[in-house]
């Protein structure tokens, strides 16, 4: 299946572009904001009506947001009460949640400075923009939201009323909450698959960690990200209580990948491994030392499965939103964090993270008359070792034949490319200079020697490259290709002496197909990128009778020419697997190892492929 790659710094475009479109859109607090103007009220504040009303995550996508607002108590303190940052900010998150593809919104506690009634009705009033269109987030008790010194048996207080598991029943990410209402788990659906916000109150309880290892043995292949308001102190370092909750809960709980906490400041991070031997990152966020209590500041962790990575941002959408009519000085300084703490990345090979408590089933294998579609005219496939003969599958007669060079041996091993229909493949060991290893070639004879394929083909292979392939002792040794030369076929234009079709690895290493059509004096070449050692790649070449398009992974390169080129021209010699020749004689040998090879005499779409 063709993925995206989109470097880090294209999605970092796409979401300054993104911001730029909010600001035209919305304005969000359109009233004046030069150094000269005073700070505008609660009521000057963009009307919730404003921003859009479709809040709909695509739960497929595999790149994905979740934001992350740290303390906002200055904010809400006593008779000091600016809720506009904190809408600011909730707005920004109505407004992009399709553009950024926002999931959830995970506040990690501090929303006051009191604990007061007052304090929590002004909260509350603000995250009302996010109830009525039903966007998911999740909150938790700070220290400043409740008596420091209790946990989670404290009884009644303004934080529970305010945002206690009444307010989220309903809510279709709400998964449920402890009997004493200070502790909530959430659960959303993004990349295809369950994802939970596991939100822990200031101090737990005895009960509070048997409520909490519960819910994660009542959800044992859930990826948890844990929120909470105390865990890491500083860079590398936990607190005295974050090393308990390490210790008690996360340590052990090989699906937590993932805290996130406020209280301490600067931003910091650590990262330690679990008792299954795996990472866990664990980010301290807060900017309530900074200008204007922090303006309701909000992190993105922009999760992308296909690069492996996530990707943090930080922005005041409060200052964002002021930048149309000037900044003050402070300002000017707060509207993005791009230091080091603030701005960066995470990589994350998710699928082998989270193999431990929910690893991806092995795609099983397919019989080979599952493989035999209309046209084949040879499929081979390596389920054994060889030993002198390996079968063409289509039933065309084109079997292959083991040749020695310097007492080289073929291998066999069970490795394969996840999606490839055989489980196993051969092992080429091919050295240039003195030349040594083993190919394949088609048995004289073989109707696949003569074939010219006016009206199309199909070639496919799977391929892995080993650690120590080296370009000088490796480079341009054949995965595919047949024998004579363009001498031979009279066809001299550029060198005569290189094969009539070789789909090689080119000194990147990356395939590339060189070929002498029917229409042609000269080669066609198409050109694939580099593609990584150690790692199983399909390539395939279509060509639909009058151009030829390569394909790795399903996805088209970039240099496929495009004058036509119609089938291929022969001489009648034999086919190659592992092998190339080069004036007639075998010039290099694969060193690496080849899984399934099929060739079609039409073109087949994408959705054809031996990896569908």
């Amino acid at each position: 299946m063709c993925t995206s790659h989109d470097h880090a710094q294209g999605e970092a475009a796409q979401a300054g572009a993104g911001r730029r479109g909010f600001l035209r859109a919305t304005a969000l607090l359109g009233a004046a904001a030069t150094a000269s103007v005073a700070v505008p009220s609660m009521a000057e504040a963009a009307p919730a009506e404003a921003v859009s009303t479709d809040w709909r995550p695509d739960s497929n996508s595999r790149r994905f947001t979740l934001a992350v607002m740290p303390d906002t108590q200055y904010l809400f303190d006593g008779p000091s009460i600016n809720a506009a940052p904190v809408q600011a900010s909730l707005r920004y998150l109505l407004e992009h949640g399709r553009d950024e593809n926002i999931v959830f919104l995970s506040h990690l506690g501090d929303l006051t400075e009191n604990g007061a009634k007052n304090e929590f009705a002004a909260v509350g009033e603000a995250f009302e923009l996010l109830d009525r269109r039903g966007v998911g987030y999740s909150v938790l008790a700070g220290n400043h939201d409740v008596k420091s010194s209790t946990d989670d048996q404290r009884g009644p207080t303004p934080y529970l009323d305010t945002f206690g598991p009444r307010r989220f029943r309903g809510k279709s990410t709400f998964g449920g909450a402890s009997s004493d209402g200070y502790n909530t788990y959430h659960l959303f659906r993004a990349a295809g698959r369950e994802w939970m916000v596991l939100a822990l109150d200031w101090r737990l309880s005895a009960q509070g960690y048997s409520w909490a290892k519960d819910v994660l043995a009542r959800h044992p292949k859930t990826p948890v990200i844990l929120t909470t308001h105390e865990l890491v102190v500083e860079d590398d370092t936990l607190s005295s209580y974050g090393q308990q909750l390490w210790d008690q809960l996360v340590k052990d709980h090989d699906q937590i990948f993932l805290t996130l906490n406020g209280h301490y400041w600067p931003a910091g991070r650590a990262v330690r491994k679990n008792a299954a031997g795996n990472e866990v990152h664990l980010h301290l966020t807060n900017y309530q030392n900074r200008y204007f209590g922090g303006a309701a500041m909000i992190r993105l962790y922009h999760f992308d499965l296909d690069r492996g990575v996530i990707d943090v941002e930080t922005v005041s959408p409060w200052i964002l939103g002021r930048a149309t009519k000037g900044l003050n000085e402070l300002e000017r300084q707060e509207i993005e964090l791009s230091g080091d703490a603030d701005r960066f990345s995470v990589d994350i090979d998710f699928a082998d993270r989270f193999s431990g408590f929910d690893p991806v089933p092995a795609r099983p294998a397919r019989p080979a008359s599952q493989m035999l579609i209309r046209g084949t005219a040879a499929y081979w496939r390596f389920d054994s070792a060889v030993s002198g003969t390996v079968r063409d599958l289509s039933g065309r007669g084109n079997d292959l034949t083991v040749v020695s060079v310097g007492g080289g041996k073929l291998g066999w091993s069970d490795d394969h490319h996840p999606d490839q229909p055989g489980h196993g493949s051969l092992e080429f060991t091919g050295f240039k200079s003195p030349l040594k290893g083993a190919y394949l070639r088609t048995v004289d004879g073989a109707p696949l020697n003569s074939a010219t394929f006016r009206n199309g083909y199909t070639i496919e292979a799977f391929y892995r490259l080993p650690a120590d392939w080296d370009a000088s002792h490796h480079a341009w040794a054949g995965l595919v290709g047949r024998t004579g030369t363009g001498g031979a076929a009279g066809k001299t234009d550029g060198d005569p002496d290189e094969p009539l079709a070789t789909l090689s690895l080119s000194d990147g290493p990356g395939p590339q197909w060189a070929v002498r059509p029917l229409n042609q004096q000269g080669i066609a070449t198409n050109w694939g990128d580099e593609t990584a050692r150690e790692t199983w790649w399909h390539v395939a070449v279509v060509n639909d009778g009058r151009h030829t398009t390569m394909y790795v992974q399903g996805c088209p390169v970039a240099r496929n020419p495009h004058a036509t080129a119609i089938g291929l021209t022969s001489v009648g010699l034999p086919w190659l697997l592992g092998g190339y020749e080069y004036g007639g004689r075998i010039d290099q040998i694969l060193h690496g190892r080849l899984g399934d090879v099929r060739i079609v005499e039409r073109a087949l779409p994408v959705t054809s492929f031996m990896t569908h």
